[in-house]
């Protein structure tokens, strides 16, 4: 998985104009937090009857771009299962899992950053029934690593360059409930592959605890052979309330040693797929001793904004880099940063 980047070194302002800057900052944040949640809890109510039509439109304009995205995901599959022989793509064949999404990111010792994400399984007829076509647009580093989603770089507040996102699709063979094989390629055609094995394990008599443990194996041409170890624990409190626990650390032969990731917090469901979580982050790399690299406190508020089918979020999180960074956070006038994401995201 990927690590912070090194801060981007600006000119030194004196101590009053930062904390102007900083008084700022943060009411922008406000603002915009503030803004956001009733703006989301407006649109959750689209489906009431129009009074001048206005949203009745928006209702419409959504389920079109909805219904155009997966018939042109459709249309992909259906070519790319007529690749593999003449079986009718109606007979078994679909789009499952897709999802497009749009993210804005602001955070103080980074700055701005906005980027596009999509997803999707296809399931070919022409094809074995245990196996899978996936195609998306995302971080190939964290894809082929298969960095758990909670620690991707979108989650964690960090931008990306245009760079660290790209096209990948492949094949995949799932030979038992929890094991499968990836054979894909990324961006400019470079290959690589992985196997996966998954096993989630309940605890207690009740049988709601619940522990997940999740190994990947995987090569590429940059990182040569590597692997990335998953485990995370759930504790209900009760059934709406949790407190989870996860961890990954990655390690490949053209690293020097292994990242790691760790997370704990509780999360909060209040219904209709809205929930709110408030969690603790560290992150760093081990090579002769752990060095940490970042913690951080963050919450995320996550509800459908229409439907059940788009569904908006805010993250709002405050940061202290370590090690190599604190230098370059102290000639900026701080040695942390606040950081507010927002997105949306479509499933079809």
């Amino acid at each position: 998985m990927t690590q912070p980047d090194r801060p981007i070194r600006r000119p030194t302002t004196t101590a009053p104009a930062r904390r102007s800057q900083r008084v700022r900052q943060m009411a922008c944040i406000g603002v915009l937090a503030w803004g956001l949640g009733p703006a989301a809890a407006l649109a959750a109510d689209v489906a009431e009857p129009p009074v001048d039509g206005a949203p009745g439109r928006v209702d419409e304009a959504l389920t079109t771009t909805r219904a155009s995205v997966r018939a042109s995901t459709e249309w992909v599959a259906r070519h790319v299962d007529g690749w593999f022989g003449d079986k009718p793509f109606a007979d078994g064949g679909g789009v499952y899992d897709g999802q497009i999404s749009l993210n804005m990111l602001h955070r103080q010792d980074i700055g701005n950053d906005f980027n596009v994400g999509f997803n999707a399984r296809f399931r070919l007829p022409n094809v074995e029934d245990r196996s899978y076509v996936f195609i998306g647009r995302d971080n190939p580093d964290e894809v082929i690593a298969d960095t758990p989603k909670e620690f991707s770089r979108r989650e964690r507040l960090l931008s990306e360059t245009s760079e660290q996102r790209s096209v990948f699709a492949g094949l995949g063979i799932a030979l038992r409930d929890a094991f499968d094989l990836r054979l894909g390629v990324r961006g400019g055609f470079k290959p690589y592959a992985q196997a996966r094995y998954r096993k989630v394990i309940f605890l207690g008599d009740a049988q709601t605890e619940r522990v997940e443990f999740r190994e990947t194996f995987f090569w590429s041409v940059r990182d040569r052979l590597g692997a990335t170890t998953a485990l995370s624990y759930e504790h209900p409190f009760t059934p709406t309330l949790a407190f989870r626990w996860l961890n990954a650390a990655t390690i490949t032969q053209a690293s020097s040693g292994w990242s790691w990731s760790s997370s704990a917090g509780v999360l909060k469901s209040l219904g209709h797929r809205r929930t709110l979580s408030l969690e603790a982050l560290i992150s760093g790399q081990r090579v002769d001793e752990g060095q940490v690299s970042e913690w951080g406190l963050q919450t995320k508020w996550q509800q459908p904004v229409h439907a059940d089918w788009l569904l908006g979020h805010v993250i709002l999180g405050h940061f202290w880099p370590r090690g190599h960074d604190t230098l370059a956070a102290r000639e900026r006038g701080n040695e942390s940063s606040w950081a507010l994401g927002a997105g949306l995201t479509m499933l079809f």
